[in-house]
């Protein structure tokens, strides 16, 4: 991470152009502190840790699990966000964004959907898995921006044998 970074900057180094800050964050310098790096070390081990950084093989694993998967970051980083509160301020400018405008979004869709309709139609076959696909991209991305925040090793592509995207 360079000194002059700017949260738009950092956005783009870890491919999540897709974001839209206002301009004073855009252009605000990305300057990580001690509590910033440990509340990305927390969500990076959750997110690691879950299908929305891993594969999930059609045929194999549950939609709604992986739905309820992404839902629950909001409360996560909400916690994350409230125990360490206005020291992490570097780490909120990252967060807040992704949940709302990349995890939200798939909630939000797949979610209604789950509740109109029974079970064996709420995820319309690959069309699901599709999409959960493209989230699954932006959000290994979002890990190793964690994962770089945090100042540890990225283990993102640990056992799947790729290289970054």
């Amino acid at each position: 991470m360079t000194a002059k970074a700017t949260v738009a900057d950092y956005f783009s180094r870890f491919q999540l152009d897709k974001i839209r800050l206002g301009p004073r964050f855009a252009s605000a310098e990305f300057s990580v502190k001690k509590a910033d790096r440990e509340a990305a070390w927390e969500l990076y081990v959750e997110m690691l840790t879950r299908v929305l950084t891993q594969p999930l093989p059609l045929g194999n694993g549950d939609e709604r699990a992986a739905l309820e998967s992404a839902h629950s970051l909001f409360a996560t980083t909400r916690d994350i966000l409230r125990r360490h509160g206005p020291s992490a301020t570097q780490f909120a400018k990252i967060a807040v964004p992704v949940l709302n405008q990349v995890v939200r979004p798939f909630t939000a869709k797949w979610h209604k959907r789950a509740l109109d309709v029974d079970r064996s139609e709420a995820f319309g076959g690959v069309t699901f898995r599709d999409e959960l696909t493209t989230l699954q991209l932006d959000l290994r991305n979002y890990n190793r921006m964690l994962a770089d925040i945090a100042g540890v090793e990225d283990l993102t592509d640990l056992e799947q044998g790729e290289e970054r995207q």
